[in-house]
């Protein structure tokens, strides 16, 4: 049986991934360091499963990682191990530091080592669009230059470039993607979507910055991850790949569209109403990214419709309101990144 090792994987997109990943009949393997994003109610359904296996750990910790490596011998790593919040970047940066470079960096050096001895391994570094920065007009290509705005850009974009930098300089089997705004079932509460649909739920004014006009291009995390696992398939070494929906729309939009599906489900509170709140800094206004390479070379594009996937996440935190209670609620209301 193929082996697959996610790192991040109590996280959102891992998590996702590994259900994906374990339908296709891999054995994966989990690596996450247990973080105050991770949680153990988004792998509960597979917990018990003979091909699935979790080691809690950090991947700055090179030799407890190698030993994994070399024991269970996966033909892919996926990594997805970061911190990925905005607002946390702004108000201490030195974790996005920590976890998104030198624990690539760590990574990367066990990945180098594995490969010596088994050569038919590829890493996919999972990255964000937010690299690219301010997009007021047009779409990011994979040849455009990175021009990050907050620390965590900043963070994500330096570990691609070392990433890129190992496939060139020790020529490791590597892919890079830059993925645009996702959403679904899983997601820290401290994101927009999830936070206001816990808003909602709990009968909560929905906060929005500044006038609520920043766009963004929001995909499905399902289509996210096919999209991963087709690039593991069919991705060339040393290439970065946009993975985008095409949608793009901003955020008093999606606020809007949530209020209206919820109606239909649930009967909303008398405080449940829109309060726009003070920006944060260095806001970029808008993120869209080209996906067209990604269409071209491997037959991939999104499938689901933005008003489809906002009920389906909906209806799944609805069903799932203990997932909340397995989150720390500061992490969740507390407003982050004011300066």
């Amino acid at each position: 049986m193929q082996k697959i090792l996610v790192t991040g994987g109590l996280g959102f997109i891992g998590s996702n991934l590994i259900k994906q990943l374990l339908e296709k009949n891999f054995y994966v393997i989990n690596v996450d360091k247990v973080s105050y994003a991770s949680n153990f109610y988004n792998t509960k359904e597979y917990i018990s499963n003979k091909k699935y296996k979790f080691f809690k750990l950090d991947i700055q910790n090179k030799k407890k990682l190698e030993r994994i490596l070399f024991k269970f011998k996966p033909i892919g790593i996926f990594n997805l191990a970061a911190e990925t919040h905005v607002d946390r970047s702004i108000d201490d940066p030195k974790n996005f530091i920590s976890s998104n470079i030198l624990g690539v960096y760590s990574l990367l050096e066990a990945f180098k080592s594995y490969y010596k001895k088994n050569k038919k391994v590829k890493l996919i570094h999972i990255s964000t669009d937010e690299v690219y920065g301010d997009v007021l007009a047009g779409r990011s290509k994979e040849s455009d230059a990175y021009i990050p705005s907050s620390p965590y850009s900043a963070s994500k974009a330096a570990s691609d470039h070392l990433v890129y930098s190992y496939v060139r300089t020790y020529k490791i089997p590597a892919i890079i993607t830059n993925c645009s705004n996702n959403y679904g079932p899983r997601q820290h509460g401290e994101k927009l979507i999830p936070k206001i649909i816990y808003n909602i739920l709990n009968n909560k004014p929905l906060p929005i910055y500044g006038k609520g006009k920043n766009s963004r291009e929001w995909i499905y995390v399902d289509d996210h991850c096919d999209a991963l696992i087709k690039i593991f398939r069919k991705g060339k070494i040393g290439n970065f790949y946009n993975i985008g929906s095409n949608i793009n729309l901003n955020n008093i939009s999606i606020v809007k569209k949530l209020l209206k599906i919820a109606k239909k489900h649930i009967k909303l509170g008398n405080k449940v109403k829109i309060k726009f709140i003070p920006d944060r800094p260095g806001h970029d206004f808008r993120y869209a990214i080209n996906s067209n390479k990604i269409k071209k070379e491997i037959g991939w594009k999104s499938k689901t419709n933005l008003n489809v996937g906002l009920k389906k996440t909906l209806i799944w935190y609805k069903d799932n309101k203990s997932y909340f209670s397995k989150l720390n609620k500061k992490d969740i209301v507390k407003r982050l990144g004011k300066l």
